[in-house]
């Protein structure tokens, strides 16, 4: 519904452009036809009935071509008369046309090819300091609001954002959600506002789109199975990380500073953030045992290695915190690790892969 409202008026402009151009035409046509009947008439072609149309229309008259025919005076008559107003409704209709393939873009129905990027659908604060975060770490990031005045905030808020994209839509008009190129994305947010909705929500679009990862958070973390069930990938219970991160201030502040400071992107070389990186088979630490890992790190870029994800051979993905014992490293492992803004640029460059979950492509 949403873009066949800018579709139809794009196409009626371009249709009154098109009647307008058609019936100049015609009278141009018109004009050759009931002049060539007389000697005396030098409008007897194309260029010359152009000619004393433009002149006649801008109202120039220049007088070096008229017609000479009865019918040709009507037909010049109407060019006079279509002088009064034609050109400023030519001028108004491509100036409608113009805002609406602008209004198009400023929309989103012009698509993105952004590939790997994450996907907010549903706009408040919450969703707002979700994208700080991402764009802090260098993600790109589509939005995904069902308000006409988001997307105007959102423009405004980050007017200088490349890697921000935002589309204007109904959230069930999986149609138009692959204007995101959501196919392409390595993680949706359905950052809905009640968790009915969410659950009902995602039920919905895992029928569209079954291959995609799914995060949410939950008002209510009791339903963190029943969504698990549905298909999310990761949900994050607000209450629960807030009285978890309360409780830590209340008797244990230095933690808790901690804690909160490397959960949020390192904005400078000095400041702190936990990463993982995804193991390819380029790595270095390829093969090699944890333990080495551990301790490579922390003496060449003093970083320390916390935990690595694998997957068992049912595919699913196993985290193993500071894991004991000779356990090897290998490819399609994810390194978690905490490191500050320098670090990360030198570790970025040996592993040759930037940070975060990369989706699978689906065979």
């Amino acid at each position: 519904m949403f873009q066949d409202l800018f579709k139809n008026k794009t196409l009626k402009i371009s249709l009154e452009i098109i009647a307008g151009f058609l019936i100049y035409f015609l009278l141009i046509t018109a004009l050759i036809y009931v002049e060539k009947e007389s000697n005396q008439s030098a409008i007897r072609d194309y260029t010359n009935a152009i000619w004393y149309s433009v002149v006649t229309l801008t109202t120039v008259g220049y007088g070096d071509l008229f017609p000479a025919t009865l019918y040709g005076r009507i037909i010049g008559y109407i060019f006079i008369l279509m002088s009064i107003g034609i050109y400023g409704i030519l001028i108004g209709q491509f100036t409608n046309l113009m805002a609406t393939i602008k209004e198009n873009k400023k929309l989103g129905y012009n698509g993105t090819t952004m590939e790997g990027h994450a996907i907010i659908i549903g706009w408040n604060e919450f969703g707002k300091m979700v994208l700080d975060q991402l764009m802090g770490v260098g993600k790109q990031v589509a939005i995904v609001t069902n308000k006409r005045d988001d997307i105007d905030l959102i423009k405004d808020q980050y007017p200088n954002a490349k890697g921000v994209f935002t589309l204007y839509s109904d959230f069930n008009g999986h149609e138009l959600l692959r204007k995101t190129n959501i196919e392409q994305s390595s993680i949706v947010f359905v950052n809905l506002d009640d968790d009915t909705e969410k659950l009902v929500y995602i039920l919905n679009l895992k029928k569209v789109f079954p291959n995609l990862d799914y995060v949410v958070t939950l008002e209510n973390g009791d339903l963190k199975n029943t969504f698990m069930s549905a298909g999310v990938t990761n949900t994050i219970s607000k209450h629960e990380l807030s009285s978890k991160l309360l409780a830590s201030y209340m008797f244990e502040p230095d933690v808790a500073a901690y804690s909160e400071s490397i959960m949020s992107f390192a904005r400078g070389d000095s400041d702190y953030d936990i990463k993982q990186f995804l193991v390819t088979s380029t790595n270095p630490y390829v093969g090699k045992p944890y333990q080495d890992a551990f301790f490579e790190l922390k003496n060449k870029y003093n970083s320390v290695l916390i935990g690595i994800t694998k997957r068992d051979k049912f595919g699913n993905k196993k985290l193993i915190k500071n894991p004991l014992g000779d356990l090897k490293i290998a490819p399609g492992d994810y390194l978690i690790i905490i490191l500050n803004g320098k670090a990360f640029k030198l570790i970025r460059r040996a592993f040759h892969v930037n940070e975060g979950y990369m989706r699978e492509k689906q065979k």
